[in-house]
This record gives C-alpha cells, sequence and structure tokens, in this order.
C-alpha cells in the first residue's frame, strides 16, 4: 500500500497508509471502532476503490490479484437459512465467473480441505445445525479450496466459544498462507502473529512484538498493552 487515503463522502476514514506485507507473514489488523479496520479490508479484497493511493498485490491491481486472495466472512454474517449443506459450501470456494460446472478435481480439493479442517464427517449437514465453531471451520474450508496465497479474516472468532476461539486460532497458526487477520479481539496477539497494524486512520506498525511478557497466569490488561503497542517499536 502505497499513499493509501479513503472518504465515504467528506468523512475522511483511512489517512495515507504506507504498508508493505511479507510472503508468510501473520499480521494483526486492529483498532478501535470507527478507525478504518473494515474499511481497510474491504480495500484489500477490491470492494472499494481507494479515493488516493494505491495497492498492489504480487504486482498487480486488486481486482487482477484477488483470486488468489481466499476470504473469511464472520459466520454471524452468514445465511443461516441456505438450504445447502456442508459439502456445497465448501465447493463454493472453486467457483469462478466463467465456471458452469464442478470438475471432479474441484471435489477432491473440496473433500481434501473438508478433511483439513477436521468436519468431513459433517458434509451433509446444514450450515444451521452446527456450532459457531464448526461454522468457521466451513467457511475457512471454502476459503482454502479456492487454493489462495492470501488469507484475509474478519473477526473470525467473533461469537464463538472460549474452546471454539482456541481451535480456530490453532487450525490457523498450522496454515503456511500469508495471513491477514481484523479483529477487536487483543486475545489474538498471543496466537501466533508476528506483526500487528494499529489503523485509527492511520496505521501504526509494529514488527515482531512481544507481547509475553504482559502475560500472568494467563491474564493480562488491555488498556496496558495497547498503550505498550503504541509506545514500541512503532513505524507509520
Amino acid at each position: 500500500m502505497r499513499h493509501l487515503s479513503f472518504s465515504y463522502g467528506t468523512h475522511e476514514v483511512l489517512k495515507d497508509i504506507d504498508l508493505d506485507i511479507y510472503k508468510g507473514d501473520y499480521l494483526a489488523i486492529i483498532g478501535p471502532n470507527g478507525g478504518g479496520k473494515t474499511t481497510l479490508m474491504k480495500l484489500l479484497l477490491g470492494l472499494l476503490t481507494p479515493t488516493a493511493g494505491e495497492i498492489r498485490i504480487f504486482g498487480k491491481s486488486v481486482l487482477e490479484a484477488r483470486r488468489q486472495i481466499g476470504y473469511l466472512p464472520q459466520y454471524i454474517n452468514f445465511n443461516m437459512d441456505m438450504p445447502i449443506n456442508v459439502s456445497d459450501i465448501v465447493l463454493q470456494g472453486r467457483l469462478t465467473p466463467e465456471k458452469l460446472f464442478y470438475s471432479r478435481k474441484d471435489r477432491d480439493i473440496a473433500t481434501a480441505k473438508m478433511e483439513q479442517m477436521r468436519i468431513i464427517h459433517l458434509k451433509h449437514r446444514k450450515i444451521r445445525e452446527l456450532s459457531g465453531g464448526q461454522r468457521q471451520r466451513v467457511l475457512l474450508a471454502r476459503a482454502l479450496a479456492k487454493e489462495p496465497r492470501i488469507l484475509i479474516l474478519d473477526e473470525p472468532t467473533a461469537s464463538i466459544d472460549p474452546d471454539g476461539q482456541k481451535e480456530i486460532y490453532a487450525l490457523l497458526k498450522s496454515l503456511p498462507q500469508t495471513k491477514i487477520i481484523v479483529s477487536h479481539d487483543i486475545q489474538v496477539l498471543f496466537e501466533g502473529v508476528n506483526r500487528v497494524a494499529h489503523v485509527n486512520k492511520q496505521l501504526y506498525l509494529h514488527d515482531n512484538i512481544d507481547t509475553t511478557f504482559k502475560r500472568k497466569e494467563g491474564h493480562f490488561c488491555e488498556m496496558e498493552l495497547l498503550d505498550y503497542i503504541k509506545s514500541h517499536s512503532c513505524s507509520n
């Protein structure tokens, strides 16, 4: 991203952002509500166009490169009334504008991703019949079925119980793709991310931040941690 800015009308949401994301990064994007996290994610997905500046992905425009991007939405935004089963949802990851039918290869890849996410036993179940953690595994399998080089994850543990959150974080940590996770949950900083971008109109980047000092018997103070992030190893 170079000199990236975005405004809704006269309301400036993002201002003059520069950021390089490297192969294998696990980047957490955090910040306050209304700070621009979701807008930045939509710009990366090509759902919005910058007001100024540009984004290049693999040297290409976002629209040219987005077939190499997998997206995991919040499951709470997913239509639970869809009358299709888990296998059909995962297969959606193989869709392209030019493709009218699924091939045998598509079905094999979808099966492999369901096995990878340990949901193959759920393949005939409807999405509304699953727990929050199971639904996120289904949507993650769909994103992986695209065979992406980059994963963009929107609040992947929102409204999931603590055990389900641990499972999702463990799965994400094991994936080799470059990962960008947008979250309001400070816990994400302890789950394997190697870089942190704090977004509040402007972007402040923190490389290889050590947050282990804030752990004490599994607890930490979120405000102290945010103060530390804002004041250490910061570049914009």
